[in-house]
């Protein structure tokens, strides 16, 4: 329970509004990649990633490659928070801050966003004039 209170109580003080860029940086992230997701056909990317044994390593590869710099970005502000606050032995801390605020959301949107925008360009390509 520590740690969860140690993420809560980081939603207050310096370096406070990294609790909404970085999540928001990431959502936009999973929604670029969920709308190419959809127009290739792909099924969403976290199902894919739990089902998918065949190409769980490539899809991991692409969705890290996707949101590496906002997690090394999340884990820089956290040890900036930690140094700030004189709590350097909190480094597990980088880690997990990295995990919530960058990948958990993008995690958590790709797939959806997929789910939402596949109908859609699928409506409007068979409504194209070319098809």
């Amino acid at each position: 329970m520590q740690g969860w209170e140690g993420i809560v109580a980081r939603l207050d003080g310096p370096f406070h509004f990294r609790i909404i860029v970085q999540p928001s940086v990431a959502s936009i992230l999973a929604i670029i990649g969920g709308i190419k997701d959809a127009k290739l056909g792909k099924p969403p990317y976290f199902w894919a990633l739990i089902v998918d044994h065949g190409h769980r390593i490539e899809l991991i590869k692409e969705g890290w490659k996707s949101i590496f710099k906002v997690f090394i970005l999340a884990m820089v502000l956290e040890g900036a928070y930690q140094l700030k606050i004189g709590h350097l032995d909190y480094r597990g801390y980088v880690f997990v801050a990295a995990f919530v605020f960058a990948v958990v959301p993008y995690l958590i949107l790709r797939g959806p966003i997929n789910r939402i925008v596949q109908p859609l360009s699928k409506k409007r390509s068979l409504g194209s004039p070319n098809s």
